[in-house]
Order: structure tokens, then sequence, then C-alpha cells
């Protein structure tokens, strides 16, 4: 055997051998999607705005409002302005939330569920409205 042989002959065994390696080693579980929604014209961010508003009188809550099911969730909500809504709601572990309004009249919502999801929002000027769906596994 020539010594390119070997060279060859040990550099595939070696590459060989590390792949082998890389595909036993366990796969990183989890992740998380997010969705968020900030109407851009008046009309619709107010429709939105209507439709926070509603579901928030649907269940009994006030103009700030942080629901938590599930072990290790932290969530944070502040509002300067007038006649602002904030929402957090969150099922499920770890989740970290927080929603700061700045102006009057806003409207948002953040609900999470699953597991491990982060939503930070920053929501200035007056009559704006938004929303974040989150999911984690």
């Amino acid at each position: 055997m020539t010594r390119m042989m070997l060279k060859t002959l040990t550099i595939a065994l070696l590459a060989g051998g590390i792949g082998q390696t890389a595909l036993t080693l366990p796969a990183e579980a989890g992740g998380w999607i997010s969705a968020t929604y900030a109407p851009p014209g008046a009309e619709d961010a107010g429709a939105l705005a209507t439709g926070l508003r509603l579901y928030s009188l649907y269940r009994g809550w006030h103009d700030a409002s942080i629901r938590q099911s599930g072990h290790g969730n932290a969530a944070g909500l502040g509002q300067n302005g007038r006649g602002d809504l904030g929402i957090i709601q969150q099922r499920g572990d770890g989740h970290s939330a927080t929603l700061q309004q700045n102006g009057n009249d806003n409207a948002y919502g953040i609900f999470q569920f699953g597991r491990r999801t982060a939503a930070n929002v920053e929501q200035n000027g007056d009559g704006g409205s938004g929303v974040t769906f989150s999911y984690g596994w």
C-alpha cells in the first residue's frame, strides 16, 4: 500500500467516525413559533382594539391583566397614559413576557402557550393596537 492510499484510508475512517458520532448525539428538543399583528391603519387598529376590549370584558379583566397557569412564568406590564388595555395570558411553563404601553387608548394582547416562549413589546403613540401569539414545545 502506498503512502497516499494510507492517508486517504485514514482520512476516510476519521471522517466516517466523526460523522457517526454526530449522528448519535441527541437532537436539540424544543423551540417556538410566534406571530404578531399590528394593524397599520386607524380603522383596522380600532377594530382589533374593540375585539381585545370585548375579550377583556368577557373574561372580566380590566385595563391591565396578567393571567398565568403553569410553572416558572414571568410577566410585567407597564402603562403610561389613559384608556390603555394590556393583556398577557400565559399557559404552560417557562414563558416570559413584557408589555410597555406609552400613550393613550392603546390595546395589546400577548398570548403564550406551550413551553418557553418570550415576547417583549413596547407600544408608543395613541390609538394603536396589536396582538402576539406564541407557541413553544
